[in-house]
């Protein structure tokens, strides 16, 4: 319970810093503008929302799309955004938080340094990691360098067959992939008060049929074009290695979870040396 009240403290810290340094301006040189006026939240107070009236509600969705069957599954299908034209030399950078055991803690030195550095980021956040302490989440989505995305309710690969990843399987019907993906973008609205725009299944596998029940829920799905930690498991030279062949417009995939593995440090011998070369970083 220490740790979780330190934790709080700090990101309390780091979202009234953000307001203050990045209140009305661009981040040091980044592309985008990171304007914000609302006063850090402090408390897990969940904010009343009503899902659009132009978003069909899941079981609509599941009943579009029941009966028919996938032909197509991976990280890369159609429909699903890997990456992005940019403007400039740009990079997106993703963090996902899996949760789950052994995988609800935060990797603080991460945070801290994308915040001292005005590293803007878009968080994929599972609805497992959120519920072991909703206000990291209220906190995290009150910095302007943060945009909050969905990554699903159970962290299941989104199949309407059950289908498996990593040897996690998958949602096993197209009501269970609509759930997977609406649970956690009520509860993502509901903490916030913004509902997520964009989606990545856990392990970032669908099929197609997911993909478009995904799309029909308002979201988008999200890939990425380099998998810069492979699940928080590689060290920091590894990390580090990874980010250095980044692009502009790459989608960047880390993780945001495991505060002991080599993620912040590569990113820290990383994402300044991009820069240094002309990259900024970008939200999604």
């Amino acid at each position: 319970m220490l740790d979780r009240e330190l934790s709080r403290r700090r990101l309390f810290g780091i979202a009234a810093s953000a307001a203050l340094t990045a209140g009305c301006g661009t981040a040091h040189g980044d592309s985008i503008t990171l304007t914000s006026t609302a006063t850090p939240v402090t408390t897990a107070t969940a904010v009343p929302i009503t899902a659009p009236a132009q978003v069909p509600l899941p079981a609509a969705v599941a009943a579009r799309h029941a009966g028919t069957q996938p032909r197509q599954w991976g990280v890369a299908l159609p429909g699903i955004t890997s990456s992005f034209t940019p403007t400039a030399d740009q990079i997106a950078l993703t963090f996902d938080a899996c949760g789950g055991p052994g995988n609800n803690e935060i990797d603080q030195a991460l945070v801290d340094f994308l915040v001292a550095q005005q590293i803007p980021a878009t968080l994929f956040l599972n609805r497992r990691w959120i519920d072991a302490d909703p206000a990291r989440t209220v906190l995290l989505g009150a910095n302007p360098l943060f945009e909050l995305a969905n990554h699903g309710s159970a962290h299941k690969p989104l199949s309407v067959t059950g289908r498996a990843a990593y040897g996690i399987a998958g949602t096993t019907s197209t009501q269970e992939a609509a759930e997977e993906v609406w649970t956690n973008h009520l509860r993502l609205t509901e903490l916030t008060g913004t509902p997520p725009r964009f989606f990545r299944a856990g392990t970032a596998h669908y099929d197609e049929i997911a993909v478009a029940i995904t799309e029909d829920l308002g979201e988008t799905p999200i890939g990425f074009t380099l998998n810069a930690d492979h699940g928080a498991t590689a060290t920091a030279t590894q990390v580090a290695s990874a980010m250095r062949t980044a692009t502009p417009g790459t989608i960047s995939l880390a993780h945001l979870h495991r505060p002991r593995s080599g993620t912040a440090a590569g990113m820290i011998a990383a994402l300044p040396a991009l820069r240094a070369l002309g990259f900024t970083f970008i939200h999604l």
